[in-house]
């Protein structure tokens, strides 16, 4: 049974730093087999708020999004069939570690800002998979609209989860 640290502290206040909670649960008999740490590596990952989407002015694919993360704007080249006006994602920063989206291992890569058709894009949308949230690849993450613009995805999104 996997269980989120977040969900016990709606239930009850342990006090407890999350490994001594796992260890006195073991000893009273639940055994606390793993720790998954969501959102370990989301340094540079913010909450962003798409403000405008254009076409790539050169590809057909592409297209031009432009991205409030409550420091600023950026502008993000991405090929995401599901970017759309209006929406919170996940917008990652140059310098973030995110999984390659396109291997089929889990391959971490630090995000630099680079040129797509001549286009400069300065930081990137991201999928499920290159969050490490599971394998989906087809579209960007779409938050929900409580997501506050500007915070670190990991204070939004990220929990424990203890597996028993």
């Amino acid at each position: 049974m996997k269980v989120p640290y977040s969900w016990l502290t709606d239930l009850v206040d342990p006090e407890l730093p999350i490994k001594e909670l796992t260890h006195r649960m073991t000893m009273a008999g639940l055994e606390a087999e793993k720790l998954e740490i969501i959102g370990e590596l989301w340094d540079n990952v913010f909450v962003g708020h798409v403000q405008e989407v254009v076409r790539h002015p050169d590809a057909d694919r592409l297209v031009l999004a432009t991205v409030d993360y409550g420091q600023g704007t950026l502008t993000v080249v991405t090929g995401a069939p599901n970017i759309a006006q209006g929406q919170k994602v996940a917008l990652a920063l140059a310098g973030a570690r995110l999984y390659d989206g396109h291997s089929e291992e889990r391959v971490l890569k630090t995000l630099k800002p680079g040129s797509i058709r001549g286009v400069k894009s300065e930081g990137m949308v991201c999928s499920e998979k290159e969050l490490g949230m599971s394998d989906e690849h087809e579209g960007i993450l779409v938050l929900e609209d409580d997501a506050p613009v500007g915070s670190p995805l990991q204070a939004y999104l990220g929990d424990t989860v203890i597996e028993f």
